[in-house]
């Protein structure tokens, strides 16, 4: 019988997620992304090396794990030729098991340029990695997908009226330079090896799995708080990140997800602009940075910090109908005297907050529930009060053997 699940980030990204999609890959058959682009940034840690997948599912580092992306993704080719070349020097493996849609909607250069420019005047935060245009064009039903690589001929003239369409936007909205057609022919036709290796109609090939009685497991990116519908519209990503994205960008309806693993932190924290009601602006902000390593894994930029915020994530988990929950990071909050949690908002939607004592010690060593100090089991039995859903997965660091599971 399968185990197919659903693993979110339920706050504004960096929650951890590559992590633990890495760990729980070593049972799987197969794992699928379903939405964002390389705007994700998924860092995994194992036997002391450091890896980061921006588009690669994380369960390429298991040699029998097939990897899926799906046709909800935006595609930048150049970024994935990259991230697979990086990937295979070290000895990682992509034949017969790595899978693209024909579906997927590409980045081009045009997208990126437009991104750039664009964010100067609105100040959202984006990565400038094209993702917001490409999503557009996708809507606008006017995008190049990566099976119109197939013909080359009839993909030009699509592309021509695409950037033609994209450098009246350049030119006359943004008094920005224009982007020749034959620069963005070029990246698609010099990457044309990558849809000769890898497409694949991911729908068939699911739904064949699903069959089969593969277990799987569909990675979300970005995190729940950043969905262009549920999250904290404007400074929000484009995709859906939430569990309805699961649906739309990989063609697996919803009976076929047997659970569905939300991940957040410890503690909070945000890249770029927009809402953050638990932000802290003191000392105890500058610890969580520091400790917790908080620069974004795609842009490299600082992250802001702050406490956990438990009214917002009773939302989320709601809206994704999580079963089960992962509390990562943990161990950041090792040094902390006094911990704090937010419960509510007041009328003037400041946080209100439970304040607990810290355990002032070292736990990334630690391999049971039952071992973790007393003031950190309250913690996290608190947590799991509040927010209605049980704990299963405790982080207590960034390598794999720094995870503590719950029966």
């Amino acid at each position: 019988m399968s185990n197919n699940t659903l693993i979110l980030g339920l706050q504004w990204g960096d929650e951890g997620k590559g992590k633990i999609v890495d760990a729980l890959a070593e049972t799987a058959d197969a794992v699928c992304r379903f939405q964002g682009g390389h705007n994700a940034g998924h860092t995994l840690k194992v036997d002391g090396v450091q890896k980061v997948l921006h588009l690669v599912p994380s369960g390429i580092l298991h040699p029998n794990v097939h990897c899926v992306l799906g046709n909800g993704i935006v595609l930048s080719l150049s970024a994935l030729a990259k991230e697979i070349k990086e990937l295979q020097q070290s000895d990682i493996n992509f034949k017969d098991r790595f899978y693209v849609s024909e579906d997927c909607a590409l980045i081009l250069p045009t997208h990126i340029a437009i991104d750039k420019v664009r964010d100067q005047s609105e100040g959202i935060g984006t990565t400038g990695r094209g993702i917001g245009p490409a999503y557009e064009d996708k809507i606008a039903r006017r995008a190049v997908r990566f099976g119109d690589l197939k013909n080359l001929k009839e993909l030009k003239v699509k592309l021509s009226k695409l950037v033609t369409y994209h450098n009246q936007i350049l030119e006359h909205l943004y008094n920005a330079q224009p982007i020749e057609l034959d620069d963005v022919l070029e990246e698609l036709t010099c990457n044309i090896d990558l849809y000769n290796k890898y497409h694949c109609k991911t729908q068939d090939l699911l739904r064949f799995w699903v069959k089969q009685g593969k277990n799987i497991l569909f990675e979300g990116a970005q995190g729940s708080m950043l969905d262009i519908d549920h999250g904290t519209y404007p400074y929000v990503t484009s995709s859906s990140t939430t569990a309805g994205g699961l649906s739309s960008g990989l063609g697996v309806g919803p009976r076929h997800i047997d659970s569905i693993l939300g991940i957040t932190k410890a503690y909070t924290t945000r890249v770029g602009e927009g809402p953050f009601i638990t932000e802290l602006f003191d000392s105890n902000a500058e610890q969580l940075a520091k400790v917790g390593h908080e620069f974004g894994a795609t842009t490299g930029r600082p992250r802001r910090c702050g406490w956990l915020d438990l009214k917002a994530l009773e939302t989320i988990v709601f809206i994704n109908s999580v079963t089960n929950l992962c509390i990562t990071k943990l161990d950041v909050l090792d040094g902390f005297e006094e911990i704090k949690v937010c419960i509510d908002y007041d009328k003037t939607q400041q946080p209100i907050y439970k304040n607990f004592s810290g355990w002032k010690q070292d736990i990334s060593k630690v391999k049971s529930f039952e071992d973790l100090p007393n003031a950190a089991q309250d913690y996290i039995l608190f947590i799991e009060e509040v927010l209605d859903c049980p704990i299963g997965i405790v982080s207590v660091g960034p390598s794999r053997d720094q995870t503590i599971y719950r029966d």
